[in-house]
C-alpha cells in the first residue's frame, strides 16, 4: 500500500510511477493529511479505484472507522500514533504517522491467504506468538479454515498456540478452553503445565493443583517436574510450611541437575517465605545463596534476582542491605545504558519492569524508614525527575507523594505544598490514562471473544463435515447403515443444539458479569473524580488564609487538611467503609470549614444514642458533598450568622437516617447568585454523587435514598435526608 498527501504534483508523479512499475502484489494507495488532530486519507488500489470497508484504528485507542464508498476516511490521531489496518476481520499491516508524505505497506493478509500449505500458517503463528499474540491468533484461525483434513497433532498444536496467546493476553478462561481442546487431541506435558498455570491465574487453585500433581505422578523431564513443584508452591503460599516444602523439593532437583537459573529463583522465593514467617536468620542464608547463584547469569536474570533479594531485605527491615543492592542494580542498568529492563516476577507467573526511577524511589523509601530524611530527598527527587523524563506517571506520582510527606515531616510547608500540587495533577492525569486503558482493554477483550467464537464455529463445522463424510461413505457401502446415519445425524443436531444452549447461557452469564464489572469500574472512576474535586476546594481554603497573611492559621489548616486527606486517600479504593470512619472524616471536615467561616455559621453534629455505628457501612465521601453545598452555597451568603445541623438517627434495626439541614439563603436564591462557572462545577459535583447512588442502588437493591427539600416555606434553608440501609 502507498500513502501520499493531496497535492497535484505528487498525484502526477504517482501515476507515472504506477505506469512504470511492474505490479507484483495487491496494493492500496492513501492520499491523506494530518490537521488539528484529525488524520484524513483515501484508499485506492493501484489503478486508482476506491476501496471501501477497510477498518482503520489507532492502536491503544477504542475509536475506529471504515473507508467509505469513495475510499475516504478520517480518524482522530497524532504524529507518532500507530495506524492499524484490517480487512474482513484480518490484520493487513500497520504504519506509524511520522510526518512523511509517502508510506509503503505490504498487504500481508492477501499474501498469506493464497498460501496453499496450511503448515505455513502454523509456522507464522509460532513466529508471532511472542511478539504479537493478536496476529498469531489470526494465523491459527487461517490454519483451521484451510480445506485440508487436519491431523490430531496439527489440531493439538493449533489449540495449544491459541492457549499460549490467550495466556499472554491474560484471557485465562479462553486459554483454559483451548488447552483442554489441545489435550483432547494429543496429551502433552507442557500443555498440561500451562493449563495448570491458567487455572491458578483464574483463581481455581484446586483444579490447578490436581493438574500439577498429575504431572508429578508421571515420568517427565527434570524441568517439567521443577515447574510442577514450583506451581504447587505458588498455589500454597497462604500455607507457608506447605509452600516451603514444594519449593525446597524443586530446589533439590535444580541443585542436583545444576540448573543455575532455577537455583537462584527458588532460593529467592524460599528466602521471601522465610522472611514472611519471621525466620530472618535462615532467610538471610538463602539470600546469600541467591546472590551467589546469579553472579554469572545474564543481566536480565541477575537484575530480577537482585530485585527479589532487595524486596526480602525490605520485608526483614534490613534497610542497609536493601539500599546496597538497589544501588548496585542502578549501577548495572546505567552501565548497560538502559533505563529499565523487563524481568520475570518470582520466576513463575508474571513479568514486571525494573526501572532506575523505581529503584531510586525504593531507596528513598528505605532511607525514610531509617529516619534519614536528608539522604532520602535526593533519591526521591531523582526518581521523580527520571520518571517525568521517561513518562512513567505512576512512579512520578509516588515519588512526589513521598516528597510531599517528607517535606511536611521536616517542617518545609512550601516544598510540601508544591510537591503535593504536582502530585494532585498527576492523580487526575493517571485517572484519564487508566480510563483509556480500561476502554482499550474492554475493546480488545470483545474482539478476542469474537475471534474465539469464529474459531468455535470452525470447530463445529469441522466436526459436522467429518460426520457427514463418514455417513456418506457408510451409505455407499451398506444400505443397512441408513438407520445408523439418521441416528448419528439426529445426535449431531442434538449436540449442536446443546452447544448453542450452552453458548447462550455462557453469553448471558458473561453479560451479567460484564455489567457488574462495568458498575465496579464506574464506581472507582466516580470516586477518583471526587478526590481531585475535594482537594482543589480545600486548597482554595489554604490559599485564602495565605492571601490574608494568616500564616499560623494556614499552617494549622494545612496540618488538619493533610490528616483528613490521608484518611480520604486511604479510603478511596473501598466501595464501603465503616460508618464510624465516615463520621470521623465528617467531623474533621466540618471543623475545617468552620475554622474558615467562623463568623458565618455554628454547627452541631448529633449521633443517636441508640445508633450502633459498627453495624453500618457507607460509601466513602457520600455525605461530605451535601455538607459542602450547605456551607458554600447556603450559609456563606447569609447576612446573619447561620446554623448547620447534622444528625445520625436510627430509624429501625436495618435503617439509619442522616440529616443535613442549614438555615442559609436557600437553593433558589443561591442559584441566582452563582456565576456560570460555579453552576457548572456544582452540577458536576452533585451529578457525580447522584451517579454513585444510582450505581450502588442497582448493585445493592436500593441501599441509599436521598431526599432534598426547602427547610422553610419561604424557600430559605435546605434539608437533605439520606436513608442508608444495613
Amino acid at each position: 500500500m502507498i500513502l501520499r498527501t493531496f497535492t497535484s504534483i505528487m498525484r502526477k508523479l504517482l501515476i507515472i510511477a504506477i505506469w512504470l512499475q511492474v505490479v507484483l502484489s495487491f496494493g492500496q494507495e492513501y492520499s491523506g493529511f494530518l490537521q488539528q488532530g484529525i488524520y484524513r486519507d483515501r484508499i485506492t488500489d493501484e489503478s486508482g479505484n476506491p476501496i471501501a470497508g477497510i477498518k482503520v484504528q489507532v492502536q491503544g485507542k477504542s475509536t475506529y472507522t471504515y473507508s467509505d464508498i469513495n475510499g475516504n476516511f478520517s480518524i482522530k490521531a497524532e504524529i507518532g500514533d500507530l495506524i492499524v489496518l484490517t480487512k474482513n476481520g484480518e490484520r493487513i499491516n500497520a504504519f506509524r504517522l511520522d510526518g512523511r508524505s509517502n508510506y509503503y505497506i505490504n498487504d500481508e493478509s492477501s499474501v498469506e491467504e493464497s498460501a496453499p500449505n496450511a503448515e505455513k500458517y502454523l509456522d507464522s503463528a509460532r513466529n508471532y506468538s511472542k511478539k504479537d499474540a493478536y496476529k498469531s491468533i489470526d494465523f491459527v484461525e487461517k490454519h483451521l479454515k484451510s480445506k485440508k483434513k487436519h491431523t490430531a497433532k496439527e489440531l493439538a498444536q493449533s489449540y495449544a498456540l491459541l492457549g499460549d496467546n490467550y495466556l499472554q493476553l491474560k484471557q485465562y478462561d479462553l486459554a483454559i478452553s483451548n488447552y483442554y481442546k489441545s489435550l483432547q487431541s494429543v496429551e502433552n506435558t507442557e500443555v498440561q503445565l500451562n493449563l495448570g498455570k491458567s487455572y491458578s491465574l483464574a483463581g481455581n487453585i484446586s483444579e490447578s493443583n490436581n493438574i500439577y500433581k498429575t504431572v508429578l505422578n508421571k515420568k517427565n523431564t527434570v524441568l517439567q517436574q521443577i515447574a510442577a513443584q514450583e506451581g504447587l508452591g505458588y498455589n500454597s503460599e497462604n500455607n507457608i510450611p506447605k509452600a516451603l516444602e514444594y519449593y525446597r523439593a524443586a530446589l533439590a532437583l535444580a541443585e542436583k541437575n545444576k540448573i543455575t537459573s532455577k537455583i537462584a529463583e527458588l532460593n529467592a522465593k524460599i528466602a521471601e517465605l522465610l522472611a514472611k514467617s519471621g525466620n530472618k536468620s535462615e532467610s538471610n542464608t538463602y539470600l546469600q545463596n541467591t546472590l551467589r547463584s546469579s553472579e554469572n547469569e545474564p543481566i536480565q536474570q541477575r537484575i530480577s534476582v537482585q530485585n527479589q533479594v532487595a524486596d526480602v531485605y525490605q520485608t526483614n527491615k534490613d534497610f542497609d542491605s536493601e539500599i546496597e543492592i538497589r544501588k548496585k542494580t542502578i549501577a548495572e542498568l546505567e552501565k548497560a545504558n538502559v533505563n529499565k529492563i523487563n524481568v520475570t516476577n518470582n520466576g513463575y507467573m508474571s513479568s514486571d519492569d525494573i526501572s532506575i526511577s523505581q529503584l531510586n524511589l525504593e531507596i528513598g523509601r528505605a532511607y525514610i524508614d531509617k529516619k534519614e530524611f536528608d539522604k532520602a530527598i535526593p533519591y526521591l527527587e531523582k526518581s521523580a525527575s527520571n520518571a517525568k523524563k521517561f513518562k512513567d506517571l505512576e512512579v512520578e506520582k509516588n515519588a512526589l507523594q513521598k516528597l510531599s510527606e517528607l517535606y511536611k515531616n521536616i517542617g518545609n510547608s512550601k516544598k510540601a505544598l508544591e510537591n503535593y500540587q504536582e502530585y494532585a495533577k498527576l492523580v487526575d492525569l493517571l485517572y484519564q490514562q487508566k480510563e483509556l486503558e480500561i476502554t482499550s482493554a474492554l475493546a480488545l477483550s470483545n474482539e478476542l471473544r469474537d475471534k474465539q467464537n469464529r474459531i468455535n464455529s470452525l470447530e463445529k463445522d469441522r466436526v459436522l463435515s467429518e460426520s457427514q463424510y463418514q455417513l456418506f461413505e457408510s451409505e455407499q457401502k451398506l444400505a443397512v447403515a441408513n438407520y445408523r446415519r439418521q441416528k448419528m445425524l439426529i445426535l449431531g443436531m442434538g449436540i449442536v443444539l446443546v452447544l448453542l444452549g450452552i453458548s447462550v447461557l455462557a453469553m448471558y452469564r458473561s453479560n451479567k458479569q460484564k455489567k457488574l464489572a462495568n458498575n465496579v469500574l464506574a464506581l472507582k472512576s466516580l470516586r477518583s473524580q471526587m478526590n481531585p474535586h475535594f482537594i482543589f476546594n480545600a486548597l482554595n481554603s489554604v490559599n485564602n488564609f495565605i492571601a490574608q497573611n494568616d500564616e499560623r492559621a494556614a499552617n494549622r489548616y494545612l496540618t488538619d487538611f493533610s490528616t483528613l486527606m490521608r484518611s480520604v486517600l486511604n479510603n478511596s479504593e473501598e466501595d464501603f467503609i465503616p460508618l464510624t470512619k465516615e463520621i470521623e472524616l465528617l467531623k474533621l471536615y466540618v471543623q475545617l470549614e468552620h475554622s474558615r467561616f467562623t463568623d458565618k455559621f455554628d454547627y452541631t453534629l448529633d449521633i443517636d444514642e441508640n445508633l450502633n455505628e459498627e453495624q453500618f457501612q457507607i460509601p466513602p465521601m457520600l455525605i461530605q458533598p451535601y455538607v459542602e453545598n450547605a456551607v458554600w452555597h447556603g450559609l456563606r451568603y447569609k447576612e446573619t450568622k447561620g446554623f448547620l445541623k447534622i444528625e445520625f438517627i436510627q430509624k429501625d434495626a436495618d435503617t439509619i437516617l442522616i440529616s443535613i439541614s442549614d438555615d442559609g439563603i436557600g437553593r433558589q436564591k443561591s442559584k441566582e447568585l452563582k456565576t456560570q462557572n460555579q453552576k457548572k462545577q456544582e452540577s458536576k459535583g452533585m451529578n457525580n454523587v447522584k451517579k454513585r447512588i444510582e450505581i450502588l442502588n442497582e448493585m445493592y437493591a436500593d441501599k441509599v435514598k436521598v431526599n432534598i427539600s426547602d427547610l422553610h416555606p419561604d424557600g430559605s434553608g435546605t434539608k437533605v435526608v439520606v436513608e442508608l440501609k444495613k
